[in-house]
């Protein structure tokens, strides 16, 4: 069993002891523990108010009705919008001006684990201080409920992925005539979770034909949620046999989005980041923002461009908070998580698809092919190795360090090593599951694959 805790929010395998997996009983801890950190937060007011959405995991509306019972009974009114998507709770909480906001979710995590992400009330993600403080409240767990007379209320409210829908469609940089003149054909897979809702209603918006995969939201999926290339091999194939113009994928709560290009090939979850980064910034020049384990294809985009570039440690939040110091005009992660301020501070899969597609409408009867080939030709190797402990890690780390002695190295997030050519590895431990991450970059994939295997030997002798 698992159960993590990161400022990604809380997740884990379904099952086990208390504290092990995620349980019934450490949905109600951590729940109470946030109500708890938001009234601290946000003081003196008479009522709080928290927005509910959920994927569409078997589980997540099974579990829904405990976030419920904790809210009210801790004096939170809960205004629940059900199937939703995370980018979708953090629009509601700005719209209906409430304290916070919970999204039933474990992201790209398979069916076996579900999740708490949890808001503030600006709609973003908690920041890693205000994540120290919720656990820390948590495990005291000196939670004050309410009597029966002060027990908070309970409000549904319908098509809240319309009014988000609506509020990027109303953005002056999406082209909405542009996109219904290219009568695009575009083949969704929707994993089977709330994606399957949310991207046919957008792209139906923008004159769409729409060929739908695995958009039924009844949580058992048909692959592995994650959208890489790997585990999209049925839409890669669909793709060019019904000739359409390309595909999406999304994961299972909407907040990254990949696509395939006409003939089948996978355009690259880097690539998303860096294609859309260059149709703002033909409109808005200003700094880009990105993670240590991002491709270098942004990176000389922003040189290309004339633009401040800046990396940190992987995690939205610390996306966001460089965004916001630097005032970034575009940001996200290399794993097809798109941040446009314009919209919100938060990964959005669907603000992503309407810039896409405004960009692939402009450039007149240009293949997603073609346009990849506009951007930095790099090749990644993305493995992931499972920890028996920390110290191993630990280990691991002082072993590369000497191994690698005179090189740049960036040590923010785990260890970054800068070789010739723009090569780099990078070994980090994962903010949401119990593994290790090892990304390289190069010029070929096959010396991609050689610099990653040369860590894997490493991680193997341990």
């Amino acid at each position: 069993m698992t159960l993590v805790k990161s400022s990604s929010g809380i997740r884990g395998t379904l099952g086990g002891k208390v504290g092990e997996g995620f349980s019934p009983i450490d949905i109600i801890k951590f729940s109470a523990g946030y109500i708890s950190w938001m009234k601290k937060k946000y003081k003196k007011k008479k009522k709080y108010v928290i927005i509910l959405g959920i994927d569409g995991r078997i589980t997540s509306y099974l579990f829904q009705d405990f976030l419920i019972i904790t809210f009210r009974t801790l004096g939170v009114d809960v205004i629940n919008i059900g199937l939703s998507t995370t980018p979708t709770v953090g629009i509601a909480i700005i719209n209906e001006k409430a304290d916070g906001g919970v999204m039933l979710t474990a992201s790209h995590n398979p069916k076996n684990w579900n999740g708490l992400k949890m808001f503030n009330s600006y709609g973003e993600f908690l920041s890693e201080e205000d994540f120290k403080k919720l656990f820390d409240i948590t495990k005291k767990e000196n939670f004050r409920f309410y009597s029966y007379k002060k027990l908070g209320n309970l409000f549904y409210k319908k098509n809240y992925i319309q009014k988000h829908i609506e509020k990027i469609l109303a953005l002056p940089i999406i082209d909405i005539n542009i996109i219904k003149k290219a009568k695009f054909k575009i083949v969704i897979d929707g994993i089977n979770s709330t994606g399957g809702i949310a991207v046919p209603i957008l792209l139906k918006n923008l004159g769409v034909h729409v060929i739908e995969m695995h958009c039924n939201p009844h949580g058992d999926f048909i692959h592995n949620p994650e959208p890489i290339k790997k585990n999209l091999k049925e839409i890669c194939n669909k793709v060019p046999k019904i000739k359409a113009n390309f595909g999406i994928s999304v994961d299972p709560d909407v907040d990254r989005v990949v696509f395939i290009c006409e003939n089948g090939d996978f355009f690259g979850e880097e690539y998303t980041l860096v294609s859309i980064a260059d149709y703002i910034l033909s409109n808005k020049l200003g700094p880009v923002v990105t993670t240590l384990s991002s491709s270098h294809a942004l990176k000389d985009l922003a040189i290309k461009k004339g633009v401040p570039y800046y990396s940190t440690s992987v995690g939205e939040v610390h996306v966001i908070k460089k965004m916001k110091e630097v005032h970034a005009v575009i940001g996200g992660e290399g794993n097809g998580g798109i941040i446009y301020p314009e919209l919100r501070y938060g990964r959005d899969a669907l603000v992503g698809i309407a810039l896409f597609l405004t960009q692939v409408a402009k450039l007149s009867n240009i293949s997603l092919s073609k346009l990849k080939k506009k951007y930095s030709n790099y090749f990644m190797s993305k493995k992931k190795i499972r920890f028996s402990s920390h110290d191993k890690i630990k280990t691991l780390l002082k072993i590369i360090i000497k191994k690698y002695k005179g090189t740049k190295m960036n040590f923010n997030d785990g260890i970054k090593i800068h070789l010739l050519n723009n090569e780099w590895i990078h070994i980090r431990k994962s903010n949401t599951e119990n593994i290790i991450r090892i990304h390289t970059e190069s010029f070929s994939k096959k010396r991609a694959d050689l610099l990653a295997k040369k860590i894997v030997y490493e991680v193997q002798k341990l």
